[in-house]
């Protein structure tokens, strides 16, 4: 009777919004979630601290993003962030999760997807256009390539910049160096070199590390 009558009540948005509490909220989305996994290409469902995630694969994402926003019973209208997450060890190493909020409902989900070097993902700017700023950030630290986006660049790093600084295999000195040329009166960009006492200090801490 319980199912029932919260079920009735999904769907009716001015009772679901101003009458149930938030775990109510969440038994609903999660068996709402669970019927529409039956027809909508979803990985899995996953319940962490309270927190619905979604687990899609890439080509799905900008579909179901879609849906969670257009939907009467989710209205994910707001995107709070996009992280990136580095698992080198993995075949798809990169985890990308969205972070949405529905202001109708009072509650958050997370949409969580995989990727690699080779493999893009659809840009949701044209959903979200806080995306704009998010994807280029991404795309700046991590390498992920966001197809469709309108104007993908690097936003944070410095002009000429190599590689790719949150990659979990990207060396913590880097590949260039900046320094200030007395000579020329201006900042350049010199490959990155260590003297032979730097490597050999940096060798003996490895070994007492390893010991």
């Amino acid at each position: 009777m319980e199912q029932t009558r919260l079920a009735r009540r999904a769907h009716n948005p001015e009772v679901v919004s101003s009458s149930l509490t938030s775990d109510k909220m969440k038994n609903i989305l999660v068996q709402n979630l669970k019927q529409l996994s039956q027809t909508c290409p979803l990985e899995k469902i996953q319940i962490f601290n309270d927190n619905v995630i979604l687990v899609v694969k890439p080509k799905f994402l900008f579909n179901v993003l879609l849906f969670l926003n257009n939907n009467i019973l989710y209205q994910f209208k707001i995107l709070s962030c996009i992280s990136g997450v580095d698992y080198p060890i993995n075949k798809f190493r990169f985890n990308v999760v969205y972070e949405l909020l529905s202001i109708k409902y009072n509650y958050r989900i997370r949409i969580k997807t995989f990727t690699h070097e080779l493999l893009s993902i659809p840009s949701c700017e044209r959903i979200y256009p806080a995306a704009n700023w998010y994807e280029c950030e991404i795309w700046d630290l991590y390498g992920i390539f966001f197809k469709n986006h309108s104007n993908l660049k690097r936003i944070l790093t410095d002009y000429g910049f190599e590689g790719f600084p949150l990659r979990k295999d990207f060396p913590l000195s880097g590949f260039v160096e900046m320094r200030y040329n007395e000579i020329e009166n201006r900042v350049v960009n010199e490959s990155l070199e260590l003297c032979k006492n730097t490597e050999l200090l940096i060798f003996s801490l490895l070994g007492k590390l390893k010991n």
